[in-house]
């Protein structure tokens, strides 16, 4: 059975979370396709939706349910890279985070099949994200969309050495007002045992850039966190680590409600 494309909670607060690379389901069809590394899934946001759960109430919540190998709601479905002249990976990737291909010989989908999947996938899913996005802007005047994230913290392929925890992403301070930018980096720099960096080698995925338009009362920041603040290891079963969590969470708390708390200021 086909489960839904995308989870929502509709909420009353200003600010929207997304969560596009969470989800684990792949169709049949597609994972038998799939090679042994492809199968284990490695690139996946684990449990990012479970860290985020209960840290703002009223917050909305849109949650892909299928896996980025099935194709990615992060990437522009036109197929224009987010970082040119950088590695990355696709639309519908055909290799993972180490550059290790991920399909059987021959399985990778062709240009017919990927756009079928915009179809059935990408396009419900941005759907979704939108009307959250109008019905939360209707209410308050103002909507801020958070993109939650997380990566293994070391990944050569994609960027040199240990990743840091916080990776606030605002695509160069144009997808949010600049009062977002500075509660943020002030709230995840003062938790010292975190290192921060703002629009670094994550500076916001195509939702935050096609989305961000704080000229219109909608503003957009991308979250990328290392994995190993709240996993018990970002090796295979990548099992969440509730006390490993707890001090994340606390900061990511205080995160949401300044940013809820500035988006009522700022409504009109």
């Amino acid at each position: 059975m086909t489960p839904s494309v995308v989870d929502i909670v509709e909420g009353n607060s200003p600010v929207i979370l997304a969560a596009p690379h969470a989800g684990t389901w792949l169709p049949e069809s597609i994972h038998a396709r799939l090679n042994e590394r492809g199968q284990a899934l490695l690139d996946t946001d684990w449990h990012v939706d479970r860290l985020y759960r209960d840290l703002l109430p009223g917050a909305t919540t849109v949650t892909a349910r299928f896996h980025r190998y099935v194709i990615d709601a992060n990437r522009d479905p036109s197929g224009q890279s987010l970082y040119p002249g950088q590695n990355t990976t696709a639309l519908v990737p055909e290799v993972d985070f180490d550059n290790q291909p991920i399909w059987q010989t021959g399985e990778a989908p062709d240009a017919d099949e990927i756009r079928a999947r915009i179809q059935t996938y990408h396009a419900p899913y941005h759907a979704a994200l939108a009307a959250q996005i109008e019905r939360v802007r209707a209410r308050h005047g103002i909507a801020v969309l958070y993109d939650c994230h997380s990566i293994r913290s070391q990944a050569p392929f994609l960027f040199d050495g240990l990743l840091p925890v916080f990776n606030l992403g605002t695509d160069n301070s144009r997808s949010c007002d600049p009062v977002f930018e500075a509660v943020a980096t002030q709230i995840c720099q003062a938790a010292s045992s975190y290192p921060t960096v703002v629009n670094g080698r994550f500076r916001g995925g195509w939702t935050t850039r096609h989305y961000g338009r704080p000229e219109q009362g909608v503003h957009a920041i991308q979250m990328e966190l290392a994995q190993r603040a709240y996993l018990a290891t970002e090796r295979p079963p990548f099992d969440f680590d509730a006390q490993i969590a707890a001090p994340l969470q606390a900061v990511l708390r205080d995160l949401l409600h300044a940013l809820a708390v500035t988006a009522q200021e700022l409504s009109p």
